[in-house]
């Protein structure tokens, strides 16, 4: 066998160190580059990170904004609009003493209660409007206490059972719409059910909050399903992403609103 010049063969030799090089040059780059690229994608999600912080931060300036806001006219309307309504019922009741005409008097005494009911309605706003009373505790205290003073004055007794065991925070806005949606199922007791009596149920799970408005009177007639007073109620827990629907009972009505918990998890 004729044997391989050794030029041949440094040739060969040179051929297979430059494609071994080459290669390894090419696999070089690869790493070069995916390593270059892992550090952009890093450098990229470092400043999504950065600007997500950011957007948070400002979030909660401006939350801290509006909650100061929220406060601020909370005051300013106790201060002023509360003033203006108790000199309001002074100068009226100053009247009704000097005024002897029983048909004067009772428009007086009409302006009197108009007057206490706008001071309702602004005690209830600011309510609304305080931020410390953004938990789920003072939302259950404070619909028992207007429950109370609500019927004080009627044959109706209240009756509360409350089985929440876990305070959480809520917004103002559910508070409102879930104090407003008893609220108007409470009347509707008052002025159509002919009860003696009027149970409230607050109950708690880890997924949602309900109430529950049950009294012994009458029941309620589909004209009232179809009136006003139970569309906003549909619509108040509609815009909650809540449930509320009328129960079936043997005796009365029972009125149940489900509003939905945001998960810790």
């Amino acid at each position: 066998m004729k044997e391989i010049p050794f030029e041949l063969k440094l040739g060969y030799v040179l051929a297979i160190v430059l494609m071994v090089t080459l290669v390894v040059f090419m696999i070089f780059i690869v790493v070069l580059y995916s390593r270059r690229q892992t550090v952009l994608q890093n450098e990229r999600k470092l400043k999504e990170v950065e600007y997500l912080n950011l957007l948070l931060q400002k979030e909660l300036e401006y939350q801290k904004i509006a909650i100061k806001e929220r406060e601020r006219i909370s005051h300013d309307m106790h201060d002023d609009f509360g003033a203006v309504i108790s000199a309001l019922k002074l100068q009226i009741n100053f009247l009704k003493h000097k005024i002897k005409d029983k048909e004067t008097g009772k428009n007086i005494h009409e302006l009197l209660e108009t007057c206490d009911e706008l001071n309702i309605s602004m005690r209830e706003m600011l309510w609304s409007l305080n931020s410390e009373n953004d938990s789920l505790f003072n939302l259950i205290e404070y619909i028992s206490n207007y429950a109370e003073n609500f019927f004080s004055k009627t044959d109706i007794k209240v009756h509360f059972n409350n089985s929440s065991t876990l305070d959480m925070m809520i917004s103002s806005e559910v508070r409102r719409n879930l104090f407003l949606c008893v609220k108007e199922g409470l009347n509707n007791v008052y002025k159509h059910g002919q009860a003696k009596n009027v149970y409230l149920h607050f109950n708690q799970t880890e997924k949602e909050f309900s109430i529950d408005v049950i009294d012994d009177g009458i029941g309620i007639k589909q004209s009232r399903k179809d009136g006003n007073g139970f569309s906003n109620m549909h619509c108040r827990m509609t815009s909650l992403n809540g449930i509320f629907k009328t129960m079936s009972v043997e005796k009365g009505a029972h009125l149940n609103f489900i509003m939905p918990l945001l998960s810790k998890s």
